[in-house]
C-alpha cells in the first residue's frame, strides 16, 4: 500500500443509481479509495458499496464507519464478505462507536470493550471458525459459522476513533485508524505518536498501521464562498470533535456558543463562532491550491491517507471535478 493515499467519501443520501457513476469518476481521476459513511438516519452503507464495487476496478472501498450496536457483528461480517466478493478483494471494514445513538435509546455501557470484541467476532466469523468465542458482549457459541465460502477471511479493518483506550484495545485487529472530522496536522502527529508507542505492546509493527484523516471538504475557485459553506457543514460536528482533539484549545465562550446553536440545529448561528484558523483544523476549505497545501501538511505530519468528505464543493459535481483535476495533480507532483 502506498504511504500517501487519497480517497473520496460520500454521504449515503443519494439515489442508489448515483453511487456507481460517482465512484467510477473518482477512480478515473486517480483516487486510491472510495468510502461511504454510515451515519444515523442516512442509508445503510452496504447497497451503495455494492453499486460502487460493480462500477469500479481498482479503488479500495468500504464503510467508515459502522457501529456494532445497530449492526451486530454477524451482519457486519456477512455484509463485508459480500462487498469484498463483489469488488474482487478490494473491501475494508471500518468500525466506530458511532454518534447520535441516543436518538434510538442506545447508550453503550462499555463501548471500548464492545468495539474490540466486535472486531474479534467479525474476524472469527470471516475465518469460519466453529470454535466458541468467549466474550462479554459479542460471544459466539461455536459449532457453526457463516454457511458459504468466504473469499477473503482477512479483510482489513479500520477503527474510527479519537480515544487512546479504544486504540489500545483494538490494535491487535486493525490496519488503519481514522481520525474523523479533522484536517489538523497536530492531531495526525498525536495519533501517529500513540500508535508508535502502543503498537509494540500489542505485538504489532507500528508501520503496519496507517493514520487516516478525513473531514468536510469544500473546494472552489471562490475561496470565501467555499469557507462559508464549510463553516455551516462543520457546525454539525465541530462542537463534539473539538472536545476530543487534545491539540486544540477553544475559548469556553466560543465553544459554548457553538454547542448551544448546534443543539438548536441552528448551523448558520454556530458557523459564526468558527474562525478561518479554527475551520482549517476541522475542514478542507478554499481554493484547490489551499486544499492541496492542507493535505500536504497532513502527509508531512505522519498521515498515510487523507479522505475528502462530502459535500466536496459548492456543488457536488464541481467539487469532485476540482479535487480530481486540480487538487490531486498538485499532490501527485
Amino acid at each position: 500500500m502506498p504511504s500517501h493515499q487519497l480517497s473520496i467519501a460520500f454521504q449515503t443520501d443519494k439515489a442508489l443509481a448515483a453511487y456507481g457513476p460517482l465512484a467510477a469518476q473518482a477512480e478515473a481521476y486517480g483516487f486510491d479509495g472510495v468510502t461511504v459513511y454510515n451515519d444515523m438516519l442516512y442509508q445503510p452503507a452496504w447497497l451503495p458499496l455494492l453499486e460502487i464495487a460493480r462500477a469500479t476496478q481498482r479503488v479500495r472501498i468500504g464503510p467508515a464507519a459502522v457501529n456494532p450496536f445497530t449492526c451486530h457483528p454477524i451482519n457486519l461480517a456477512a455484509n463485508a464478505a459480500l462487498i469484498d466478493e463483489a469488488s474482487n478483494g478490494r473491501a475494508y471494514l471500518g468500525l466506530a462507536r458511532g454518534g447520535w445513538l441516543d436518538f434510538v435509546g442506545l447508550r453503550p455501557a462499555a463501548p471500548v470493550t464492545a468495539l474490540a470484541e466486535a472486531f474479534a467476532c467479525v474476524r472469527h466469523l470471516l475465518r469460519q471458525s466453529k470454535e466458541p468465542l468467549a466474550a462479554s458482549i459479542f460471544p459466539l457459541a461455536g459449532g457453526d459459522s457463516l454457511r458459504w465460502r468466504i473469499q477473503n477471511p482477512e479483510i482489513p479493518f479500520l477503527l474510527g476513533s479519537w480515544g487512546e483506550k479504544t486504540l489500545v484495545a483494538c490494535l491487535p485487529f486493525i490496519s488503519e485508524v481514522k481520525v474523523g472530522g479533522s484536517a489538523n496536522p497536530d492531531a495526525a502527529a498525536w495519533m501517529r505518536g500513540l500508535i508508535d508507542r502502543h503498537a509494540p505492546k500489542a505485538g504489532r509493527q507500528a508501520a503496519e498501521i496507517g493514520v487516516v484523516l478525513g473531514a468536510v471538504t469544500v473546494v472552489d475557485e471562490d475561496a470565501a464562498a467555499a469557507r462559508a459553506l464549510a463553516r455551516r457543514e462543520v457546525a454539525l460536528y465541530l462542537p463534539i470533535v473539538a472536545t476530543l482533539d487534545p491539540t486544540v484549545a477553544i475559548e469556553p465562550d466560543r465553544l459554548a456558543g457553538m454547542q448551544a446553536a448546534a443543539e438548536r440545529y441552528d448551523f448558520d448561528g454556530a458557523a459564526h463562532f468558527i474562525s478561518d484558523e479554527l475551520l482549517a483544523r476541522f475542514a478542507f476549505a478554499g481554493s484547490p491550491e489551499t486544499v492541496a497545501e492542507q493535505t500536504a501538511a497532513l502527509f508531512a505530519a505522519g498521515t498515510s491517507r487523507v479522505e475528502f468528505g462530502t459535500p466536496h464543493g459548492l456543488r457536488a459535481a464541481s467539487g469532485l471535478r476540482l479535487l480530481g483535476e486540480r487538487v490531486l495533480p498538485l499532490l501527485r507532483r
